[in-house]
């Protein structure tokens, strides 16, 4: 009985990861140059002030037209120097502007309340955002805005971690493969999550939703206004494979920081649908029997242990080798003990209690 469950659990991630992998590589259609839109590219920051630098740096460095984007760079209530070090660096750089969160717009908290006020003095047709903690390839707007058809609503792109140890290294494998099932899902019509660090989408459809304000406030505020935008039916909403999008963000630092950040993620992937919970209940079940293992081996269990493994590899390689990070499989194996791990612990964590701990803020 073991074996059989174990069979039809594999089988169906085995199909799952088929099915993301064709959706993650779907190709689309990109404008012209010179139809390229007016942008404003929007950071939050809070308490940042070792990671502003580098991600201000990276921003100055957007190949962009200079009569076509803004950035605005929100100082979100910091008690250290980040807004110190902002106002230093855009001194003399006319496309950046710093604003402070003064307002309370509706009910919103946090990082999602800070968005909004500079959504509304944002002048782009298009906005993108990232973290402060990330750092943006100098093609990246472009990259982004070149894919605005006029039906498109929405496009995301990838984020992997800066690598230089096993820990740093499982979480990019983690990001990646959290984002292709993303962008597999999107692309098929079926959108699951995306990520905030790496995403854009029209300010006029944002407006029309009724922007963060008349959405439910969600700890994962990216995905809340995903899903509201998608359920307008009347826009594409893409997921791209694009090299020239990638963004790299700096890791957790320890394993407290990055249990937070999970159950974050966890918490917010409460509001998915059946769809969702499915395609999770598969790999819970698989990751379940691969813990039993050493208690339920026979020779089949190892044989179909090995063919998940394989699975995840084959699933991950091409993503990895398009965006030219493959050198982070050297630590697949720390990303197998860890994906098994926190895939059957999340629930347990998540469902008795919501508390979220993030920016030294409680939710």
């Amino acid at each position: 009985m073991f074996e059989i469950i174990f069979l039809v659990a594999v089988g169906i991630y085995f199909l799952q990861s088929v099915l993301f992998l064709i959706g993650a590589t779907k190709k689309y259609q990109r404008i012209k140059e010179e139809d390229l839109p007016d942008i404003s590219v929007v950071v939050a920051a809070r308490n940042e002030e070792k990671n502003i630098k580098r991600c201000l740096d990276s921003l100055d460095k957007l190949i962009y037209d200079e009569n076509k984007i803004e950035i605005i760079i929100i100082n979100d209530k910091s008690t250290d120097k980040t807004l110190e070090i902002i106002e230093a660096f855009i001194a003399d750089k006319p496309k950046f502007k710093c604003i402070t969160t003064q307002k309370t717009i509706g009910t919103l908290k946090g990082k999602t309340n800070a968005l909004a006020n500079a959504l509304e003095i944002a002048k782009g047709e298009v906005i993108l955002t990232t973290d402060a903690d990330c750092a943006v390839s100098p093609s990246w707007a472009k990259a982004i805005a070149f894919y605005y058809q006029k039906d498109v609503a929405l496009v995301c792109g990838y984020t992997s971690q800066e690598t230089f140890n096993a820990f740093s290294g499982m979480q990019t494998l983690d990001f990646i493969y959290l984002l292709t099932v993303a962008a597999g899902a999107m692309n098929l019509g079926k959108p699951l999550s995306c990520i905030g660090n790496n995403m854009s989408y029209r300010k006029s459809v944002y407006n029309e939703v009724g922007g963060y304000a008349n959405i439910p406030f969600s700890v994962t505020e990216d995905f809340k206004l995903l899903m509201t935008i998608h359920n307008l039916k009347k826009y594409k909403i893409i997921y791209p494979l694009e090299p020239q999008a990638h963004v790299v963000s700096n890791p957790c630092e320890s394993f407290n920081s990055l249990y937070w950040q999970k159950k974050r993620w966890g918490v917010g992937g409460l509001d998915s649908d059946i769809v969702g919970f499915s395609v999770m209940a598969s790999g819970f079940v698989a990751h379940i029997c691969i813990l039993l293992l050493p208690f339920m081996f026979s020779s089949s269990a190892l044989y179909i242990t090995i063919f998940k493994l394989a699975t995840d590899f084959l699933f991950l390689y091409p993503v990895l080798k398009q965006l030219k990070i493959t050198s982070s499989l050297k630590y697949f194996v720390a990303f197998e003990i860890y994906f098994i791990i926190y895939v059957i612990a999340l629930p347990l964590v998540v469902v008795p209690s919501k508390k979220v701990l993030w920016k030294g803020r409680k939710f």
